[in-house]
């Protein structure tokens, strides 16, 4: 057992890519060395700016030799009556190298044949490695590789050295271009030269001592670490986002994190903005108070271990000054004019070439707006109906403004500061920023009720205006985010506890592209169809990810509520009734019952005639139905579904009587149209939640 040591250094690496280029160098390694039967106690990925490197120990020093069974032509075309090998025996002995009278007999089911067991040496691991190592580079996920000078080899960056050891000695051959050895390059500026490494094992103590952290996971804690530290010395939280902190743990060698400041008067500016060009432009971890506002400082992290950090602070400063400055710009000249004189912009801003402008999507978001915002005081909650058509207008206004068109992250954010500035109802201020939650899955939902009027209007308007384009997504392409946008509305309904009908809020959707001059969708009745479908369709990617299993999805669908809130809390009760013993039994039965009445060849009367009811099994079955019945009525009014589905369940063992003791396609007509009704009793009373009957229990 021995360690083995690879290293590729190259000029600095992609900041985003470093890490995925780590985990996917360690897995395509590991992968090949198990399918070619190495055994290795563990192996470890490194990644720094200017290395990948992996380090694998206890690995075997050679593949394990194996035995195979090569067969050969059956016994009777091998010998001849005599005993005596024939050409067949003779040319495959020849083939495998040994004399006919080694071949040995093969016992199979389908005859003897004549074989041979050969016993293949296994490689020794240093020469299977290079190609290994290669294959794994060539297989990296990089989206553009380079040339470096005339060299034809190709890589993400320009390759300076590379390392290939088995404990103390060099595994000579070639990688990307390189001859392989035993030199590695430290920290930039404090360790520039080349340095012999003495052992595979000793890598990583080896760059600790060049000012390199080479471990990754351990180079983002010390990262993490010293920005609470600095952070904590003024009372503060640093925003550290995932993604910037892998990127910054990506550009840096030696971690050295410092704090510097800027000047109070830029926090009037909306922080999200001063956040947003420290954080994208910058790669600095801002700070906040305990209530999330922001503070004046900022920390950055050095690569280098400087003799005075105060020029690095100085000069970082200096640099952010005017970054900061911009934005206090934009900020203070979009406040010359009201938020709503910029809406006269949007009337010449186009939405989408044949669904209009931006200001026609702000009149349409706030006639849709106001009448969700009706329903909702139909249904008791507290919203004034007036103000969601004043914040319906004022949605996009702050497309138009400048601190939106450089920071177009800030949409719906900027509406809210600049709403409020101009004194505007604090819930028509607070449904700007509103509208466009949620962003991405999982994420918070608006919590105002004008700013859920806002987000299911927007949401709705894309959705019927692009479905009535033609524009509807298709495979993996969904350049308008219409999957996300429909989950979204789903979500708000279900979340928010909202019981309103989708269908409602389709046609009002396509109300609202018409006007004086006619309708800007010629299909109504198909384009109401396909996005009512395509919301439908949204309910088996919402709850799978939520762990829901797809047949209990579908059992609902089956019966097609209308009704987000309506269609969760049918999910629920099916989930809730499959874990009952009678379960599988009653979907058994609902299967049965839904193939009897689809292959009848009449129509299945309504009413059951208790006089025909001749047999005790469909007398008790009768009555069993007509009790469930009376208790499952007012439960439904209530829309207590798990209550109805626990009530039905008490129907499994009289269903499972009638069918053992009961023939229901009986000769006689009167007889066996009677007992089809009182299974179609039974199938609507289970249909009353969903299709029972799709459950696979």
């Amino acid at each position: 057992m021995s360690t083995i040591l690879f290293e590729l250094g190259c000029e600095e690496l992609p900041p985003k890519s470093l890490k995925p280029l780590r985990d996917a160098l360690q897995a395509s390694i590991t992968e090949q060395l198990t399918a070619a039967d190495i055994t290795f106690d563990s192996i470890k990925a490194f990644a720094a700016p200017r290395r990948l490197a992996i380090q694998i120990q206890g690995i075997s020093d050679k593949q394990p030799d194996r035995t195979e069974q090569k067969r050969g032509p059956a016994i009777k075309a091998a010998f001849d009556a005599e005993g005596n090998p024939t050409r067949a025996a003779m040319g495959f002995a020849k083939g495998l190298g040994i004399e006919a009278s080694e071949l040995t007999t093969i016992n199979t089911d389908k005859g003897d044949y004549v074989g041979f067991e050969q016993t293949i040496r296994g490689q020794a691991t240093t020469e299977l490695l290079p190609a290994i190592f290669q294959t794994a580079l060539d297989n990296l996920p990089i989206a553009k590789r380079m040339r470096s000078g005339a060299s034809r080899d190709e890589f993400v960056r320009p390759v300076q050295w590379a390392v290939l050891m088995q404990d103390d000695t060099v595994i000579d051959t070639t990688i990307q271009g390189h001859q392989t050895g035993i030199q590695t390059r430290g920290h930039r500026f404090h360790s520039s030269d080349y340095h012999n490494i003495a052992h595979a094992n000793d890598y990583e103590q080896l760059l600790d001592g060049l000012k390199v952290v080479a471990d990754f996971d351990k180079r983002q804690m010390l990262i993490k670490n010293q920005v609470k530290a600095l952070a904590d010395e003024v009372n503060s939280d640093a925003i550290v986002p995932q993604d910037l902190l892998d990127e910054v743990t990506a550009l840096v060698d030696f971690p050295i994190a410092l704090r510097a400041s800027f000047e109070a008067r830029f926090l009037q500016v909306p922080q999200e903005a001063l956040i947003s060009t420290m954080q994208a432009d910058q790669k600095y971890f801002c700070l906040t108070d305990k209530t999330g506002k922001l503070q004046p400082y900022f920390i950055f992290i050095t690569n280098i271990e400087s003799k005075d950090p105060n020029q690095i602070i100085e000069g970082n400063e200096k640099v952010v000054r005017p970054r900061l400055a911009d934005a206090e710009f934009f900020f203070l000249q979009d406040q010359k004019q009201p938020l709503f004189a910029l809406t006269e912009s949007l009337k010449n801003r186009v939405f989408q070439d044949k669904l209009g402008t931006i200001w026609e999507k702000s009149e349409r978001i706030a006639k849709l707006a106001a009448f969700i915002a009706t329903l909702m005081q139909q249904q008791g909650h507290g919203i004034n109906v007036d103000e969601t058509v004043r914040a319906g207008i004022l949605s996009k206004a702050d497309l138009a403004s400048s601190l939106v068109g450089e920071y177009p992250e800030l949409q719906g954010i900027a509406g809210t500061y600049y709403a409020r500035l101009n004194d505007e109802p604090e819930a028509v201020a607070a449904s700007l920023e509103e509208q466009y939650l949620p962003k991405f899955s999982g994420d918070v939902l608006p919590q105002t009720p004008i700013g859920i009027c806002l987000a299911l209007a927007d949401r709705l308007d894309t959705l019927v205006g692009i479905f009535a384009i033609d524009q509807a997504p298709t495979g993996s392409k969904d350049p308008f985010s219409l999957r996300r946008s429909a989950i979204g509305i789903l979500r708000i309904l279900i979340e928010k506890q909202l019981p309103i009908n989708l269908v409602a809020l389709v046609e009002q959707a396509i109300k609202g592209y018409s006007d004086a001059e006619g309708s800007k969708i010629a299909k109504m009745g198909d384009t109401f169809t396909q996005v009512m479908a395509f919301l439908n369709s949204r309910y088996r990617a919402m709850y799978t990810e939520q762990g829901v299993s797809v047949d209990t999805i579908q059992a609902v669908q089956a019966i097609n509520p209308h009704m987000p809130l309506d269609f969760d809390q049918r999910i629920r009760a099916v989930q809730a009734f499959s874990e009952l013993s009678q379960a599988s039994m009653l979907a058994d039965s609902n299967k049965r019952v839904a193939n009897i009445l689809a292959k009848s060849e009449v129509s299945v009367a309504d009413t059951v005639d208790e006089a025909l009811l001749s047999e005790p099994a469909e007398q008790n079955l009768y009555a069993n139905v007509k009790q469930a019945q009376t208790v499952v009525q007012p439960l439904l009014e209530q829309a207590d579904y798990t209550q109805v589905l626990q009530t039905l369940a008490s129907l499994d063992e009289p269903l499972t009587q009638f069918f053992d003791q009961v023939m229901v396609n009986s000769e006689d007509a009167a007889l066996k149209n009677n007992r089809l009704a009182l299974l179609k009793q039974v199938r609507a009373l289970f249909l009353t939640v969903a299709d029972i009957s799709e459950l696979q229990l």
